[in-house]
């Protein structure tokens, strides 16, 4: 039974897209984005409802050093940098759970709608907020 299983997903194509948008597919471009030079592309990018938790913005000014960040980050996202007082993030890291935006007490931390976050090296300035 497993061996008929097994067989049957090595000969069927992925139900899934590869990403990014040059892999989409023609009857999506149109609804997602357009087509410039053979390349899809989206446009707009697409909306997020209300609240979406996406990559952590951070702003440094506002920040005070408290580190009460790192206490809840269930992922340890978070790095303390004791010569500045100041935190780092690995995006890669991240669950979006967004509970270091609930516990910062000077909302220097804000969830944003940004969520294509895609790299080929996990510490790429793209996927470490400073």
């Amino acid at each position: 039974m497993i061996l008929k299983t097994l067989f049957s997903q090595l000969f069927t194509r992925p139900a899934t897209n590869r990403f990014p948008a040059k892999y989409m597919p023609k009857s999506v471009v149109g609804f997602l984005g357009r087509v410039k030079e053979g390349k899809a592309t989206l446009v707009p990018p697409v909306p997020v409802p209300p609240k979406f938790r996406g990559k952590i913005a951070y702003d440094r000014e506002k920040c005070i050093g408290c580190q009460l960040c790192i206490r809840v980050c269930p992922a340890k996202v978070i790095e303390f940098l004791p010569e500045e007082k100041k935190i780092r993030m690995h995006v890669a890291r991240c669950t979006f759970c967004a509970q270091c935006v609930d516990a910062c007490p000077v909302d220097a931390l804000a969830a944003s709608p940004d969520f294509l976050l895609s790299a080929t090296d996990r510490s790429s300035a793209a996927l470490t907020v400073e």
